[in-house]
């Protein structure tokens, strides 16, 4: 049980991540310009980003000993599911809902479930 939540922890952070990033790079100004970074508003959503991915990984890791990588692999296409709700959730990254998004989402769970369900 506690590799498939470190698992879960992971995903979660790795999607936590991405939402960051993008945050802060929404914020940020052009790469060529990034003289001040220390000044600039955008830092704090990208040093967090950042730690997400790191402590991501660490989980990530801690999991893989306890569990097999062919269980626990696809357990990583949840945070494309959960990226895509919170972007087009989240006014602030200026994300677009897209039914051809929704159909690719549907289609990442049902194969999600496909590999992931237990067998009979």
């Amino acid at each position: 049980m506690k590799g498939w939540l470190l698992a879960l922890a992971s995903v979660l952070l790795v999607s936590l991540a991405q939402l960051l990033l993008r945050t802060a790079m929404l914020a940020l100004p052009p790469l060529d310009t990034w003289t001040a970074l220390p000044w600039q508003h955008g830092l704090i959503p990208l040093i967090g980003g950042l730690a997400a991915y790191g402590c991501s990984m660490l989980c990530w890791l801690l999991a893989l000993r306890r569990l097999p990588l062919n269980r626990l692999y696809p357990l990583l296409s949840l945070s494309y599911v959960l990226v895509w709700l919170a972007a087009i959730s989240l006014p602030a990254l200026h994300e677009t809902f897209r039914w051809s998004s929704l159909a690719g989402v549907i289609l990442i769970v049902c194969g999600l479930l496909c590999v992931a369900l237990p067998r009979r």
